[in-house]
């Protein structure tokens, strides 16, 4: 009785999108947000990456807090806005002296939309997919110099181009663990003389309900264990119409985590660590992304 009482209480939190619910946390979920309501995310992400290739030995650190406010135009539509904050830090060895260039700022807003072409609700359960679309506008800054000069593309906050992205997302919900995947391709532009190579991602993400393990009357807050799979593949960079042959590559991540569920917010985080880099030349290698931030429902 109390496990049907529960289902259908879940069914009508996500049927009407007034709930929080689990969902992954490296990328986006079909599940909607209700018509004439928001959704508001704040995410810290912290990355590391770099080489040793003896006389350059570089080391780059990034962190940017991202800020995004989506919007529920339908119960079937709903739009986004992404603002990062970003600082990008290299250190790296030239002439046996170690040297640091650094940028932070406003990044580039990105805005999309996303539109539940598939819809199966059930008691308990929920089966949604979702294509969505979306362009990246340069309002960061991205020509930032220091006493070295200008700063090189993937230190600058912004990136002076506008890009486009797109893809689709499919949910599936049931009581106890909700399973999500991604497929999504972003091309992105040139400015600057630097032409970033086009990137594919398929994602995957796997959230389980740790507690509780018995379902008792109400609705309870939920402490879900979340896993989650990232393939990300860049084409190679051009500079001034030449190939940089030491960019681009296919990285699989990993990403184990936590995610504690409330009826109106989520806290979350999780950890990237790459399994496996084909990269090209010497680009730089991925030494791990955490990710941590939480979610409110108004």
């Amino acid at each position: 009785m109390r496990r049907r009482i529960f289902s259908s209480l879940l069914a009508m939190c996500v049927a009407a999108s007034n709930c929080a619910v689990c969902a992954p946390v490296t990328f986006n979920t079909a599940l909607p947000v209700g018509g004439d309501e928001f959704v508001a995310r704040g995410v810290l992400v912290s990355s590391q990456s770099g080489d040793d290739l003896g006389s350059t030995d570089r080391d780059l650190r990034a962190t940017s807090l991202v800020s995004v406010l989506g919007y529920g135009v339908t119960p079937r539509l709903a739009v986004f806005g992404v603002l990062p904050y970003a600082d990008n830090e290299l250190d790296f060895t030239v002439g046996g002296n170690r040297l640091r260039r650094s940028a932070s700022g406003i990044g580039d807003v990105s805005l999309f939309g996303r539109f539940t072409l598939i819809q199966r609700d059930q008691p308990g359960r929920t089966f949604r997919v979702a294509p969505f679309l979306g362009v990246k506008a340069p309002t960061g800054d991205d020509d930032e110099r220091d006493g070295l000069g200008r700063l090189p593309p993937g230190l600058q906050p912004g990136t002076g181009a506008w890009d486009v992205f797109g893809g689709v997302v499919a949910t599936y919900q049931v009581l106890a663990r909700q399973v999500d995947g991604q497929v999504s391709y972003r091309v992105n532009n040139q400015a600057n003389g630097f032409d970033p190579g086009d990137e594919v991602r398929v994602d995957g993400s796997l959230q389980y309900r740790l507690w509780p393990r018995t379902l008792g009357a109400g609705v309870p807050d939920f402490l879900y264990g979340v896993l989650e799979m990232n393939l990300l593949h860049r084409d190679k960079n051009e500079l001034n119409g030449t190939r940089d042959e030491n960019s681009g590559g296919t990285t699989l991540f990993i990403a184990p985590g936590l995610q504690y569920v409330t009826k109106r917010w989520i806290v979350e985080g999780v950890i990237q660590l790459p399994v496996m880099q084909n990269l090209n030349g010497d680009a730089l290698e991925s030494d791990y992304i955490v990710r941590a931030g939480v979610r409110i429902n108004f």
